[in-house]
């Protein structure tokens, strides 16, 4: 069980109220939420492994070299020598260390690579990954990791952090009439607002699912553009001629990275905390109570 961390603790941060808080006041509804998550997905689907994984850098400059507008509305300062801030709500920030911090004295594996994201983590493990993977996040970027043949599938949060729906293949062709790769193509044609991609003008879900199914895949459509006989309405290959530049660089984008080295880190699910004084001090001094208590419950078992 691979999960994408930040974007389960924002989940959380927004699905448990602020008012839950430590002995002495700070906010801390994201860790608690988090916890309480992770313990409901050992209960449910006790894995064998269980890794947080992380962005080390939310927003890679060399993602940002080949589409600058990259997640650039989500900037709240930029920094040359190192990542870039990236607007957080004030009370969630100082909540992240904590979570970190946990997860170790837990002995729940957390794993970050330099300049790439979480998406680029989960897609080196779950391409690498001897069995079945179950990918936690509420980012539709990682359907392209689905693969029915690996065993790989989304467990997405489509409520909150209450209901998670099961992505498969078929549950992936059922709501996107693409495969897992597909996944990624269907992307980069529609673009995605939340992440600052303008896709391709005019050539929205469905034409682009549409497109890919008529002409196989990307590389398929951009041939196409090329051949007059080839079944495209003028406005569509104007469009897509249009965008040229875009489709040459935004593959490299919008996939995820599927061979990181990756540090050395233990994956297995522990049933007992590796740091138990150092837990013991968090859950002080953090207030973790019953959620805290919940997650070793699940974990014991």
């Amino acid at each position: 069980m691979l999960l994408d961390t930040a974007s389960l603790y924002f989940r959380a941060y927004f699905g448990v109220p602020e008012s839950v808080r430590a002995p002495d006041g700070t906010p801390v509804n994201a860790v608690r939420g988090l916890l309480d998550f992770i313990a409901r997905l050992v209960t449910d689907h006790r894995p064998d492994d269980l890794v947080a994984c992380l962005d080390e850098d939310w927003r890679p400059a060399w993602r940002v070299a080949l589409i600058p507008s990259y997640k650039a509305h989500r900037v709240a300062e930029e920094h040359s020598a190192e990542p870039d801030t990236e607007t957080v709500p004030d009370t969630l920030s100082p909540q992240v260390p904590v979570i970190h911090a946990v997860l170790d004295a837990l002995g729940i594996a957390r794993v970050g690579v330099p300049e790439h994201e979480a998406d680029d983590v989960i897609g080196t493990l779950a391409t690498h990954a001897s069995g079945p993977v179950d990918i936690v996040t509420g980012d539709r970027d990682l359907f392209q990791l689905i693969d029915d043949a690996r065993g790989v599938r989304v467990l997405y949060p489509v409520k909150g952090m209450s209901t998670l729906t099961g992505f498969d293949g078929a549950a992936l062709r059922e709501k996107y009439d693409v495969d897992g790769p597909g996944y990624a193509d269907l992307a980069v044609l529609r673009g995605d607002p939340s992440d600052g991609l303008p896709g391709v003008p005019g050539i929205g879900e469905k034409t682009a699912a549409r497109l890919l199914d008529r002409f196989g895949d990307l590389a398929g459509i951009r041939a196409a553009v090329d051949d007059p006989r080839a079944a495209l309405t003028p406005a569509q290959r104007k469009r897509l001629a249009e965008a040229g530049e875009y489709l040459a660089v935004a593959p490299r984008v919008v996939r995820v990275v599927t061979d990181l080295k990756l540090p050395v880190h233990d994956p297995a699910l522990p049933t007992a905390p590796r740091d138990p004084a150092a837990l013991e001090a968090l859950d002080a001094r953090w207030g973790l109570g019953g959620s805290l208590t919940r997650l070793l419950t699940a974990l014991g078992r």
